[in-house]
């Protein structure tokens, strides 16, 4: 899920870069670690778990009471870890997210009561913050030239083991009739393979803030701002649910030959963090993407969590088969091919872009209201997967736009802020809706809440989207009269 998405390039660090062709091991040795990090086959059946005799935990406090935590402990954890992967450079921040899934998968094995359960919610919360470090670490190895390769790379590995975990947990539940302790002890030999290779990556010499150039600083910050593009054609692709938006850190420049290196205080990271914050969300069609980036996560994160908990409610585990694992596997694949196929279409995205998201975000709506009411498992397995294969498209074309109309500088900032204001979005609702401090609601009610938010979102981009189109429409006629008149 998510995620998440802040790191950033620093001008002049080619100097310091492996020499060409010498990115092979890292890069093997970092998609190992991705691989292994989301090889769980027990994540699909997490909720029968915590609801089973293993935990015996109630249905109120797994839904009510332990999620939650971790949507708090990911929006508190989230900007601490960007400064400390910098600072620490990258490596012993995934190194940190392997401990924080060994103890994790320890604690879902061992530990008993809610209490405890709520503890390991907040190192799953820090393992989700640090994966920032995962996709950030490898651009500060690497030369440019290689960026698109090595990104493909990590992200196939990434999205291999979370399919090879879903199937192989269903595989051993369905067939082998494992149980799901079982599963559990795999995940936690996967996670612990996971870390021992993190300690053969090389370390870092350098990053965007904290370990740069006299002149760096400076430069990355001017870089930023000169290209700021209104409009700019598809630049990238990405595949992310998650990704969910994880993107290169490094930038090339020429301005940084023969200078010293120094270290910069957090007070001036902060003012170059606001600086290009500030010139960023000056262009409209960034700022609009943006904004359903960020309203939409929300909602995906929302509905991801509890969807297991719904799917136990239409048919509970202890009286019926469960497919978690292959539906997480069929969801992934069929959202990995749309997004593949999304790199091909040609529209003028400027001019249909926000009517296509109020369209898409209306789907996403009935999809999640059908899973609501319908009662019948299978349709709730099959409006997931058009869920989640809709939303990675349209979040693929929201990094396509964003990404057009930045410089390589910039994509970090802009990610990792857009994931934040998703975060606090979704503590709010969480707050709200779901804690049991809150209204504490059941599920079915809940499932109505997020589609009701969805429809909202589509309603919001619909008049917005209406507004560019009737624009974009008069300003040939303007330009025409203006010509004539010339």
């Amino acid at each position: 899920m998510a995620a998440v998405e802040l790191a950033e390039g620093v001008t002049g660090r080619r100097a310091r870069l492996l020499p060409r062709g010498s990115w092979l091991l890292p890069t093997c040795i970092l998609c190992a670690n991705g691989f292994f990090t989301n090889l769980r086959p027990s994540e699909p059946f997490l909720t029968p778990y915590l609801l089973g005799p293993d935990k015996n935990l109630t249905e109120r406090q797994v839904f009510n009471e332990i999620y939650p935590v971790w949507t708090y402990s990911y929006l508190i954890l989230l900007f601490p870890v960007f400064l400390a992967t910098d600072y620490l450079r990258y490596k012993p921040v995934i190194l940190l997210q392997g401990l924080s899934l060994i103890i994790t998968w320890f604690m879902l094995l061992y530990a008993q009561g809610a209490l405890a359960v709520q503890f390991l919610e907040f190192f799953y919360g820090m393992s989700t913050a640090t994966e920032i470090a995962y996709y950030s670490y490898i651009y500060s190895m690497v030369e440019p030239g290689v960026y698109q390769k090595v990104t493909s790379y990590c992200r196939i590995a990434t999205l291999t083991g979370f399919t090879v975990g879903s199937v192989t947990g269903q595989v051993l539940v369905s067939v082998a009739n494992w149980s799901l302790f079982s599963l559990n002890v795999i995940s936690l030999i996967s996670v612990s393979v996971a870390f021992a290779a993190a300690w053969f990556l090389p370390m870092p010499m350098k990053s965007l803030f904290f370990h740069q150039t006299l002149n760096g600083n400076k430069d990355s910050t001017d870089h930023c701002r000169r290209h700021i593009i209104k409009n700019g054609a598809l630049a990238c692709a990405a595949t992310t649910e998650e990704m969910e938006a994880q993107v290169p850190l490094n930038a090339d420049s020429a301005a940084a030959q023969h200078t010293d290196k120094k270290r910069v205080n957090l007070k001036n990271v902060l003012r170059i963090l606001w600086k290009d914050f500030v010139h960023c969300y000056s262009s409209r069609t960034l700022l609009c993407w943006s904004i359903w980036w960020a309203l939409s996560t929300c909602g995906y994160f929302q509905v991801i969590n509890y969807s297991q908990g719904l799917w136990e409610k239409v048919a509970p585990s202890s009286y019926s088969d469960i497919y978690n694992g292959s539906v997480e596997a069929v969801s992934t694949l069929l959202g990995a091919v749309a997004v593949f196929f999304v790199g091909y279409i040609k529209m003028s995205w400027s001019t249909w872009g926000e009517l296509l998201l109020a369209l898409f975000s209306l789907v996403i709506a009935i999809s999640i209201y059908i899973m609501d009411i319908i009662g019948n498992i299978w349709v709730c397995y099959a409006m997931y997967v058009l869920f989640r294969s809709i939303y990675m498209i349209l979040i693929t074309i929201a990094t396509f736009q964003i990404a057009a109309n930045l410089s390589m500088e910039c994509y970090a900032l802009v990610f990792g802020v857009n994931t934040f204001i998703a975060l606090l979005l979704q503590t709010l609702m969480t707050v709200i809706v779901v804690d049991s401090r809150g209204l504490g609601l059941d599920l079915f009610t809940q499932f109505k809440i997020y589609s009701g938010y969805f429809a909202i979102i589509a309603l919001i981009f619909f008049a917005s989207g209406l507004v560019q189109v009737l624009k974009n429409c008069q300003k040939p006629q303007q330009d025409k009269r203006e010509s004539s008149e010339t």
